[in-house]
């Protein structure tokens, strides 16, 4: 599983979470720091992403398109960097078993 992490997210994440999740990068390292959520959103699912937000942007349009790709929503409002990365460890094994869910189209981490 790949993530794609949005522009609320720091991209320091990238290297803590490429270990476990190889491929994983950050909005701005891919050029897409302005550009729509919409642009985002087609990329993601052109290369096989799963998207992680901490706002609800993308967690809207799941309901609207569903999926490819699928959503992460970190709803902690303003957590800390460390609280996100911890959040994303801590729920590895659920993760995974949302990537693999033929069905599932978002997750909420909270």
């Amino acid at each position: 599983m790949k993530l794609l992490l949005d522009q609320n997210l720091s991209s320091k994440l990238v290297a803590e979470l490429d270990r476990l999740y190889p491929g994983t990068a950050h909005v701005r390292e891919l050029g897409f720091a302005k550009q729509s959520d919409e642009a985002i959103w087609e990329y993601a699912r052109r290369h096989g992403f799963v998207i992680v937000s901490k706002d609800a942007d993308f967690h809207q349009r799941s309901f609207v398109f569903g999926h490819p790709p699928k959503v992460v929503w970190i709803r902690r409002g303003n957590c800390s960097s460390d609280e996100a990365l911890a959040l994303l460890l801590e729920h590895r094994t659920e993760l995974e078993e949302f990537d693999r869910h033929p069905d599932a189209a978002f997750l909420v981490l909270s």
